[in-house]
């Protein structure tokens, strides 16, 4: 079990100049949909103004134009609006046809699940040791029940060959840095944690 002062330490490992661009980061990306949102609208408005602001001329006569004002608001001012609504309009309409009426969103998240590797064949590194302490207890549990012991096998040689990857590589090393030597685990060999320690990490520090 990771003590207080171990989590302390990973904490305290991380850049504070780094941590704070981050932070800044993510609070960047929490607005970003409404922001590009507003910049959409306005360019789009700024782009389609040119073809229709004959109709909010003074010099325009013809019936279709818009040359007065409301509640002493210039017609420009009103047709720059009307449109920059009609866009967000047409944005959401699309996202409710999107939701609610194609429902594409839910193939979107087959997809994901299906070209996400963790989630269909590879593990990642924590999941794979509750898979291997979870097999290891039915073991133990169900000494007398052939087929437990023979699924309970194939669970623990599943995750042995998923440690044989750059993940567990990487959490390894983060184990041995930040909280003492990772042990040889069970289900594992030496083989299997030497090269998991001697593989580069390209991005560490």
């Amino acid at each position: 079990m990771i003590s207080y002062e171990d989590r302390a330490m990973t904490s305290s490992s991380i850049s504070p100049v780094k941590k704070w661009v981050m932070r800044q980061y993510w609070r960047m990306q929490q607005s970003q949909s409404i922001i590009s949102m507003g910049l959409l609208g306005s360019s789009l408005t700024l782009l389609l103004w040119p073809y229709v602001s004959w109709r909010f001329s003074d010099s325009c006569e013809e019936s279709l134009c818009f040359n007065n004002s409301i509640l002493g608001i210039p017609a420009t001012y009103l047709g720059l609006l009307g449109i920059f609504t009609g866009l967000v309009l047409i944005v959401l309409c699309i996202g409710y046809l999107y939701d609610k009426v194609f429902s594409l969103w839910t193939a979107q998240r087959s997809v994901d699940f299906e070209r996400n590797p963790f989630w269909t064949y590879a593990l990642s590194p924590m999941f794979m040791m509750n898979m291997a302490m979870t097999a290891e207890n039915l073991k133990r549990n169900s000494p007398n029940d052939a087929k437990i012991q023979e699924q309970m096998d194939w669970v623990l040689n599943y995750c042995k060959e998923n440690a044989d990857s750059e993940i567990w590589a990487r959490t390894v090393q983060h184990w041995d840095k930040h909280i003492s030597e990772t042990p040889t685990f069970w289900f594992l060999d030496e083989e299997i944690m030497s090269k998991a320690r001697s593989q580069k990490i390209e991005d560490e520090d």
